[in-house]
């Protein structure tokens, strides 16, 4: 830890500029707004919680990410690729020395919670707190030491926009408390099962793994979740912007607001058909044998559930073909894959609008315009989730001006983003 002094001079001169060039992305010409941003947080961190330039911290960092393969393949124990964005969530923290954890959002305020009940609270489901309480329940049941601490916490991650800002806050909370009282012994991985743990216990959203996985780890991974205790993962050595192309997430202006049914439905249907079988999840059923039962299963289950898990099938076999295309340094196949990803997702999946309102169809729509401002070059797919935030463009770095303009003209300013792959998951920043 050090102090708030020496963190804003050691910043000024430039010692952490290698660090940040790695996380965002950007040459050191470009780091004075990330600089800022963190002086911001210790500057907050002063006014909240009445400490001095003296003070000492540590700044932690989580990043946002990606789905660029796999669609609602992870609660199924399936197959997905992965990959930490440029856009982060940070916090500026210290122990407190009582039995309290103070965590101020920017622009959320203070949440609070007394360490000693971890036990979930029905009342608290799709909060914060929940969040809160469950990572820290998960990381003291493992046998770490949790104790009271103060965090400042500002994110880059848009809320609802498909890179997972809830997962890339449960990876900041399990990093901080890594850094501060574990010795930053308990790994990545395992961070990443503590916060579905939250997710899924306390917040009470039936996440699967690959939000929590692709925050924590960093650059880009393939990830087979079949073992669910410990699921095999490697990392990916590709730089898209090297083939020539940039990778867009846009913003369809469509909120996830009262969507948690939909979601659920997802993963519901899929283990409806392993049921079938008597299996929990897809990844256990055969696939040939799923295939000569759909005349049965489609009278048993609907037509829905048969084709969502259909969806499973072929896209876990697509994030195959996706590795092998950029290890080969076949871009052109994954693109295609890709293209082929987004269209079972809107085929089979259909999980690019609710229907509740027919005329109301922004991600479907959004699909529409990227297809015709990328005028037969690139890829586009539905992001995340789905029914709502975001979509996903590969779009030609000789395009990407004029398809930024003609996404914003259509959804509004800033709705499509340039990112790129950080090659650094949930991490200290400063210590």
């Amino acid at each position: 830890m050090r102090s708030i002094t020496s963190i804003k001079t050691s910043l000024s001169a430039g010692s952490y500029d290698m660090m940040l060039k790695s996380l965002y992305c950007r040459p050191a010409e470009m780091l004075g707004p990330y600089r800022d941003r963190i002086v911001r947080a210790l500057d907050g961190f002063m006014k909240e919680f009445d400490a001095s330039e003296d003070t000492e911290v540590s700044v932690y960092s989580a990043p946002g990410r990606t789905e660029i393969g796999g669609n609602h393949t992870d609660h199924q124990r399936g197959k997905v690729l992965t990959g930490s964005v440029d856009l982060d969530a940070i916090a500026c923290a210290a122990p407190n020395g009582s039995n309290e954890v103070h965590i101020y959002s920017e622009g959320y305020g203070l949440t609070t919670v007394d360490i000693s009940n971890l036990e979930p609270v029905k009342e608290e489901e799709n909060t914060t707190k929940a969040i809160i309480r469950g990572t820290l329940a998960a990381i003291s049941s493992r046998g770490y030491e949790v104790k009271g601490f103060d965090a400042y916490v500002t994110s880059d991650v848009p809320g609802g926009s498909g890179l997972s800002s809830s997962a890339c806050f449960e990876v900041l909370i399990g990093v901080t408390v890594n850094g501060l009282f574990c010795a930053n012994s308990i790994p990545l991985a395992e961070i990443a099962k503590i916060g579905q743990y939250a997710e899924n216990v306390y917040f009470g959203k039936p996440s699967g793994l690959l939000d929590q996985m692709g925050c924590a780890l960093g650059g880009i991974v393939a990830i087979d979740f079949q073992d669910k205790e410990n699921p095999q993962y490697h990392a990916v050595d590709f730089d898209f912007a090297s083939a020539g192309y940039a990778l867009c997430i846009i913003d369809t202006g469509a909120d996830h607001a009262d969507l948690t049914g939909d979601y659920a439905a997802v993963p519901a249907e899929m283990k409806s058909v392993a049921q079938a079988f008597g299996k929990e999840v897809l990844c256990e059923v055969d696939e040939a044998e799923f295939y000569g039962s759909i005349a049965k299963l489609r009278k048993q289950l609907g037509d829905r559930a048969v084709m969502r898990a259909i969806h499973y099938f072929t896209d876990c076999h697509r994030v195959e073909q996706q590795v092998e295309a950029l290890e080969k340094r076949e871009f052109d196949k994954f693109l295609k894959l890709v293209s082929s990803s987004g269209h079972s997702s809107y085929m089979y999946l259909q999980n690019v609008a609710t229907y509740r309102d027919p005329a109301d169809q922004p991600v479907a729509l959004s699909l529409a315009m990227a297809g015709y401002y990328l005028a037969g070059r690139g890829a586009r797919r539905v992001h995340g989730g789905g029914f709502a935030g975001t979509i996903q463009a590969f779009v030609p770095l000789d395009m990407v001006e004029e398809f930024r303009k003609g996404m914003d003209s259509v959804l509004g300013e800033g709705a499509c983003r340039v990112t790129y792959i950080r090659p650094v998951g949930g991490c200290t920043l400063i210590d």
